[in-house]
């Protein structure tokens, strides 16, 4: 990690649990910048969603790894994940809480300018950032890399204010082709700006280096896809300066 980069825990309470997310700047930049909350892999929270942080301080910005679960818990196996993950999706009003406070908190960091606020997350974290989205919240933008892209909110037009990139795996079979179809024409009838990026020969989790090996472990279709991490990588760069400028 470079030296400049520091990181801290920082503890709060909201959907029922107190959550412990991984903040991570850059302390030799001047001044407030964009934030960005990072939502993790059904995993939680792992030590992959905390060097993405990382790496979006080393960009300049202010990264938020962000607890979904509570008190920082990361999924000892799949099995557990999935359980962890459909807890999240059975009580939305909840989600919906942890993720508005995750905001809340890094807006209120003074390295942040809470003008210029964004979402960034990873299989569930990616469907994590596009339900904030669709609630509404006061961001530039959001992006999402091999997330689910089922509805998890009734949106209307108009509601959201966010600009979408999604970094999508065309060979992702799990996301089937109808809920890809109905997310083009959910974001069509809202309205809004959406980049969508279907990456050849990607399957899920095509960022994480160690997908290769938990699909081969778990038994799911999963792998890393060096080549596209690295495209998906510079597609989102690109996509956060436009918005931020």
């Amino acid at each position: 990690m470079p030296s400049n980069i520091r990181t801290e825990y920082v503890t709060y309470t909201a959907g029922g649990k107190r959550l412990t997310s991984y903040l991570a700047w850059d302390a030799s930049i001047a001044g407030p910048r964009p934030g960005i909350a990072l939502f993790p892999e059904w995993w939680g929270s792992n030590e992959y969603i905390k060097r993405r942080a990382r790496d979006i301080a080393a960009l300049g910005y202010v990264g938020l790894a962000c607890d979904v679960y509570g008190d920082g818990v990361e999924a000892a196996d799949s099995t557990q994940a999935g359980a962890l993950m459909n807890g999240l999706f059975a009580d939305m009003t909840a989600t919906s809480e942890r993720v508005n406070a995750a905001l809340d908190q890094l807006k209120a960091r003074p390295e942040v300018d809470g003008a210029r606020l964004g979402a960034m997350g990873y299989c569930l974290g990616g469907a994590l950032s596009l339900h904030a989205a669709r609630l509404g919240l006061d961001l530039r933008g959001v992006v999402s890399f091999h997330g689910s892209l089922g509805p998890t909110h009734a949106a209307k037009r108009g509601d959201v204010k966010a600009k979408v990139l999604v970094c999508h795996g065309a060979d992702d079979v799990l996301v089937p082709p109808d809920q890809e179809a109905g997310f083009h024409k959910e974001m069509a009838d809202l309205g809004v700006d959406v980049d969508f990026r279907a990456y050849p020969g990607a399957k899920h989790g095509f960022t994480n280096p160690e997908a290769t090996a938990k699909g081969q472990k778990y038994g799911l279709p999963l792998a890393y896809d060096e080549k596209t991490d690295a495209q998906s990588w510079a597609d989102m760069q690109a996509f956060w300066k436009k918005v931020f400028a």
